[in-house]
C-alpha cells in the first residue's frame, strides 16, 4: 500500500479535516495498543498513520495561517 498523497488533504474540507484527524489518531492509539499486547500483525501501518496524521496537521496549520495573514494585509 503506497504512502498518500498530501494532494488528498488538501481536497479536504475544514470539517472533514478535523474528522479525519482524530479518526488518525484514534487508529495510532489502537496500533500502539496492539503492539503492546502483542497482537500487531502489521507493524508497516504506524509509518503509513504517522505520515497522514503529518499531513492532516500540515494542510491544518496552512489554513490556520492563511487566515491569520488575511486580515494583516488588509489593515
Amino acid at each position: 500500500m503506497p504512502l498518500p498523497k498530501i494532494s488528498q488533504a488538501r481536497e479536504l474540507s475544514d470539517d472533514k479535516l478535523s474528522e479525519e484527524i482524530l479518526a488518525v489518531k484514534r487508529q495510532l492509539f489502537q496500533l500502539r495498543l496492539q503492539k503492546a499486547t502483542r497482537q500487531l500483525d502489521k507493524p508497516h501501518q504506524f509509518r503509513h498513520a504517522k505520515h497522514r496524521l503529518a499531513q492532516l496537521l500540515t494542510v491544518e496549520g496552512e489554513r490556520k495561517r492563511a487566515a491569520n495573514q488575511t486580515p494583516q494585509a488588509e489593515e
